[in-house]
């Protein structure tokens, strides 16, 4: 397993080792000791996991604290772009995105930190997502940023016709609308 770091600080792309052979692959999703060994400390308490089409837009999605979420995603069938905003007002690096596409072929996960906001795209036909997270659900904390704000200005890899985002993201603020911090 390799840690790749991204261009921002604390959110890093990890590479499992993949042992291949006739019979197929094996490699380790997630070990405890080997993320410790890397200053990648969470408990990870879940397990979340979607199925969504070409063309779906998930987020931005975030909670903010005391119910702040560490994300590791991962695509166990499929392809999509994976996109995490960095929303810590004393980083040097706030209001600024990291993506990256995961795929069941790639095998790559993405740690998303506390402070960040979530969010993905799918440019397969299909793809399932999993990821583990290291508190629960709390309605009360959940918070968003529309997917096509113009400050962020993200390129999802989805042609405009082919978007498809649920009405309750549709009604997210923009970046310049959030009232919240970390």
């Amino acid at each position: 397993m390799t840690i790749e770091k991204t261009t921002i600080k604390d959110l890093v792309i990890i590479n499992p080792t993949v042992f291949q052979d006739e019979r197929g692959y094996f490699f380790e999703a997630y070990n405890q000791a080997k993320f410790h060994e890397n200053g990648i400390i969470y408990q990870f308490i879940q397990d979340n996991q979607s199925f969504s089409k070409r063309g779906v837009i998930r987020g931005l999605h975030l909670q903010i604290n005391p119910f702040a979420q560490a994300k590791l995603v991962r695509v166990l069938q499929g392809e999509i772009l994976d996109v995490a905003v960095d929303l810590r007002k004393n980083s040097a690096t706030y209001g600024q995105h990291v993506s990256v596409v995961l795929s069941a072929d790639n095998k790559k996960q993405l740690m998303v930190p506390h402070g960040f906001a979530h969010g993905f795209s799918v440019l397969s036909e299909t793809a399932s997502v999993l990821y583990k997270v290291d508190q629960v659900y709390h309605k009360d904390s959940e918070r968003g940023i529309r997917y096509d704000d113009a400050t962020l200005n993200i390129d999802w890899q989805v042609d405009a016709n082919e978007v498809i985002v649920s009405e309750k993201d549709l009604i997210l603020p923009g970046f310049d609308g959030i009232d919240w911090e970390f």
